[in-house]
């Protein structure tokens, strides 16, 4: 699969996760499904869910960047740093997943290992350097 079909791929998914959290946020979804039952209150909801937005919304500013979607950007090699943070992040999580208390947390382990073989798609395909001409 090529790197930049990977990368509009997770960034559907992004939409589509943040448009969860923000379900959770507004009690179409309760947050002791989304959280398997650790949160204690509103306020700690509120706080998980913004955390997890900004740092969706930082990932797929990332995911941008790679693609040549936005002018501003981090170096190449900081991005690919980034994103092998987030590989691990998502892999860690797909582990936690697997062994969550609930059904439908579990059903976040297959979401969280698509994210993390996504990533890894967009890491080990390198784009392909337009060569500069001799003129």
């Amino acid at each position: 699969m090529n790197y930049k079909t990977s990368i509009k791929i997770l960034l559907a998914l992004l939409i589509a996760v943040i448009l969860f959290h923000i379900s959770v946020i507004a009690k179409v979804v309760p947050y002791d499904i989304a959280w398997g039952g650790r949160l204690q209150d509103d306020s700690e909801m509120y706080v998980f869910e913004s955390i997890s937005i900004l740092i969706i919304l930082f990932l797929g500013l990332v995911l941008l960047m790679k693609g040549d979607h936005v002018k501003f950007r981090f170096k190449n090699k900081t991005t690919n740093i980034i994103l092998w943070i987030f590989l691990s992040i998502f892999l860690l999580n797909t582990v936690g997943n697997i062994f969550a208390k609930t059904n439908f947390e579990k059903l976040f382990a297959i979401v969280t290992f698509l994210f993390a073989i996504l990533i890894w798609t967009i890491l080990k395909n390198k784009p392909t350097a337009t060569p500069k001409s001799n003129t």
